[in-house]
């Protein structure tokens, strides 16, 4: 089966949905600023619904205070944009510079990149002072992920993951916009003898090898080549820089998909796609045009898009691994809606929420390259499974429950989320992704129900409008 369509789905049908997801949102905000102290660690997903640390990487916090961000501007309440200001002054400086994780893009965009946007779009005075801070930030911190390189045998690399220099994650794709935001600022990185090393390079012929390595296209690389399937690690022998195997962290196993890398994957390409419609033609010349780099990413795109469709339940919602190995037990479950109260696999509703917003941002690019049918597919199963996640089951409606999207899985391998008494696999609780995800897909649908400008990451001025 597949994500069943309902064409009568649009922005402005979804705007009752999307108006109570930030009243909701609102309490949950509140209240983990109440309870949360710095000396307990980032924030990083909800156990009985309280949110808890759990260590890994600090790679959650720009989430916690991004969200606040997001409230503001959905709501205007000006207690939002200093939860969101004073978080990201006083907590976030030790990312800008932290040398040893790949996820400078989730962390910064999303607290320094927002405070820069919601100034450039007038939202919030403009302030020299504020813009330069912000932008002096995103500088230093894509220089930073750039400078995290694997170079591989044909001359070309990747950033690598904190698993370290063997390690490229699919993860990694979004969090390169930070590469994109710099290189757009006009910032480069300084290397050995004062090597200009261009930000927008690395960004492409990182993509480039996680569309080669990751993603597969049903060309026959090994007997699990399905088209649209991902990898979440791809191995190099870091002396030689040859390619080795497929692993899987977070996933079931090398061979299987998880299906939240596969939600980044969706949205990482397809947001690029969209900056790159911003960049000079010039600056693409040194990757062979831009029509050369954007037929690889449209390429990624699409095969993890249709992927996606094709392996989740009728309303949009996947299983944490496509391969799961309880999956068998289940009968024929993608014929219907998903279940998160099945007794055999967790469903991942963080990885719904990050390729919903991926499917609609392919959709509104292919509508606007004149691709309509194929355009449309995307759109209208963005917005489907955008309208089951701003409801229950999943939308978190208890004021006891700090979370707002529910039944998000972090790392079930691990055994790291929370099983219920009297339920036999994780249910019922909240991630700081999955919440932080949810709100920027409620934003971006409201802005294009209102009629406003065309939401991104990078600089919104003069930026096309709704599709």
């Amino acid at each position: 089966m597949a994500i069943q369509l309902d064409p009568s789905l649009s922005p402005t049908s979804l705007v009752n949905d999307i108006e109570r997801v930030f009243e909701l949102s609102a309490q949950k905000i509140r209240s983990i600023h109440k309870a949360w102290h710095p000396d307990q660690g980032t924030p990083v997903f909800t156990v009985n619904g309280r949110y808890t640390a759990r260590g890994w990487t600090e790679w959650t916090q720009g989430f916690q205070f991004g969200s606040a961000l997001l409230q503001y501007e959905a709501t205007g309440e000006k207690a939002f944009l200093a939860m969101g200001r004073l978080g990201t002054l006083r907590h976030m400086a030790s990312h800008v510079s932290h040398v040893g994780v790949h996820d400078h893009g989730f962390n910064n965009i999303s607290t320094y990149g927002a405070w820069l946007r919601l100034m450039r779009e007038g939202r919030i005075p403009e302030s020299p002072a504020e813009r330069s801070f912000c932008e002096l930030a995103l500088k230093a911190s894509g220089a930073v992920q750039a400078s995290r390189w694997t170079r591989l045998a044909d001359g070309t690399g990747f950033i690598y993951s904190f698993n370290g220099p063997h390690s490229l994650f699919v993860d990694t794709i979004r969090s390169c916009r930070v590469l994109a935001v710099a290189h757009q600022l006009g910032h480069l990185l300084m290397g050995e003898q004062d090597a200009r090393i261009s930000l927008l390079e690395r960004l492409v012929q990182h993509s480039f090898n996680t569309a080669r390595y990751n993603i597969y296209y049903g060309q026959g690389r090994d007997a699990y080549d399905v088209r649209g399937r991902t990898a979440h690690e791809a191995v190099f022998n870091v002396v030689s820089g040859t390619f080795r195997c497929p692993n899987s962290q977070q996933g079931y196993s090398p061979f299987t998909t998880w299906t939240r890398g596969l939600a980044w994957a969706i949205l990482g390409f397809s947001e690029e796609l969209e900056f790159f419609d911003r960049v000079p033609t010039a600056d693409f010349r040194p990757f062979g045009g831009r029509a050369a780099v954007a037929s690889v990413f449209l390429r990624a795109a699409t095969a993890t898009a249709d992927f996606y469709i094709e392996n989740s339940c009728t309303d949009g919602v996947p299983l944490w691994d496509t391969g799961a190995p309880n999956l068998w037990r289940m009968g024929a479950f993608l014929d219907h809606p998903a279940n998160p109260f099945n007794d055999w696999e967790p469903v991942d509703s963080s990885a719904a929420a990050i390729a919903a917003q991926g499917l609609l941002r392919l959709g509104h690019y292919l509508q606007r390259q004149r691709r309509q049918r194929h355009g449309l597919r995307y759109w209208q199963a963005g917005l489907r499974v955008a309208s089951t996640l701003f409801k229950e089951p999943y939308l978190s409606t208890s004021s006891r429950h700090q979370g707002l999207l529910l039944h998000s899985v972090y790392h079930r391998p691990n055994g790291w989320d929370h099983v219920h008494r009297g339920q036999r696999v994780p249910n019922g609780e909240s991630s700081m992704w999955g919440d932080y995800h949810l709100r920027e897909l409620a934003l971006y649908l409201w802005r294009l129900a209102r009629g406003e400008n065309y939401l991104t990451f990078f600089d919104p001025t003069g930026q096309h409008g709704p599709a």
